[in-house]
């Protein structure tokens, strides 16, 4: 199974409405792990070491919860709404592990919206084999395409 390519798709608040959705889909791998814990500086063993990894709860190695709610942050800036989009806030719930070679499928979908201030709610569901393992949602301010009510006209 293909992960998805998210190619840039910029929309602007008057574009969207409620209920329009995207989707991406991630295959976790040993090495995305890796790289995620270098970057974040989470070394925690849980994600990087199979034997410690067999002691605990979750009796294999899984990805850092971080890094499933990093996916819905790609949806969000390349596609739904797009570049351009600025996090206000995120609530996420994690609901279930997510293992090295675990597929991951990130759906969001347009909730509610604020015109006079160009925000939109989106609900965040992250499944595994039809399980969720995590959700949530996001606040996002989403660039307009309309002059603000206050800004300086051109000369």
């Amino acid at each position: 199974m293909a992960d998805t390519v998210l190619e840039p798709r910029s929309l602007f608040f008057e574009d969207l409405a409620i209920g329009m959705s995207e989707t991406l889909e991630r295959t976790v791998t040993d090495a995305a792990v890796r790289a995620f814990a270098d970057v974040s500086g989470d070394h925690n063993p849980i994600h990087l070491s199979e034997e410690y990894a067999a002691g605990t709860m979750f009796k294999s190695r899984i990805a850092h919860g971080v890094f499933t709610a990093s996916l819905i942050s790609a949806v969000l800036g390349m596609r739904l709404p797009g570049p351009g989009v600025i996090y206000i806030s995120q609530t996420l719930n994690f609901r279930g592990p997510v293992r090295i070679g675990d597929t991951v499928h990130v759906k969001l979908e347009i909730a509610e919206l604020m015109p006079e201030k160009c925000r939109a709610r989106i609900s965040c569901t992250c499944t595994v084999a039809g399980e969720v393992v995590l959700d949530g949602d996001a606040w996002v301010k989403v660039p307009s395409r309309l002059p603000k009510p206050d800004a300086p006209k051109p000369a």
